[in-house]
């Protein structure tokens, strides 16, 4: 047995490994992990989807560009989110770690540590991608929020609801910021 047909065998295991240890990343990560509806848990179906693609891309060798609607999946969300770039890239790194896990643990495919490297340099330049991903899509945010405080539209989306606002003003309730 070769690297990739272990990798194709061992594929459903290192998958579960993998997204499980990056939902634990979430604070939810109980509910992510258990709800598979796709419009009550966006975030576990993107992640779920866009790693199993990836997975599959790597195994495949395909190149850089064909990774990038599967990193996007992944890293777009965790980009909006309060992750650093490190944590918010860390999920694909992950995956050298899980798939030594998953081959040392069989004696069949132990063997097959030693044949890792080109396997662990394509996860390299994924990971790469994914935080030139992060950044552009970071740099985006902070963009569109420049344009709100220049537009001044930032005060409707900002602020307090009117109605809380009257209420309190009726009140004499000092506002809450």
């Amino acid at each position: 047995m070769n690297l990739i047909e272990a990798l194709k065998n061992k594929r459903d295991q290192i998958l579960a490994t993998w997204i499980d240890r990056t939902l634990d990343s979430y604070v939810s990560s109980g509910f992510f992990k258990r709800s598979k509806d796709r419009f009550a848990n966006p975030v576990g179906a993107n992640i779920r989807e866009g790693l199993s693609a990836l997975y599959d891309l790597l195994l495949s060798k395909a190149p850089r560009e064909d990774y990038m609607p599967s990193l996007d999946q992944v890293i777009r969300i965790r980009a909006v989110q309060e992750f650093t770039p490190a944590q918010a890239v860390a999920p694909i790194l992950e995956l050298k770690w899980v798939v030594r896990q998953i081959l040392s643990a069989d004696k069949n495919t132990r063997h097959l540590l030693s044949e890792l490297d080109s396997f662990d340099c394509d996860i390299d330049r994924a990971a790469l991608a994914a935080f030139d991903m992060y950044t552009a899509c970071r740099e985006q945010l902070y963009e569109n929020r420049i344009r709100e405080l220049k537009s001044g539209s930032y005060i409707l989306t900002d602020s307090a609801c009117p109605s809380a606002l009257a209420r309190r003003k009726a009140q004499d309730e000092p506002p809450v910021h």
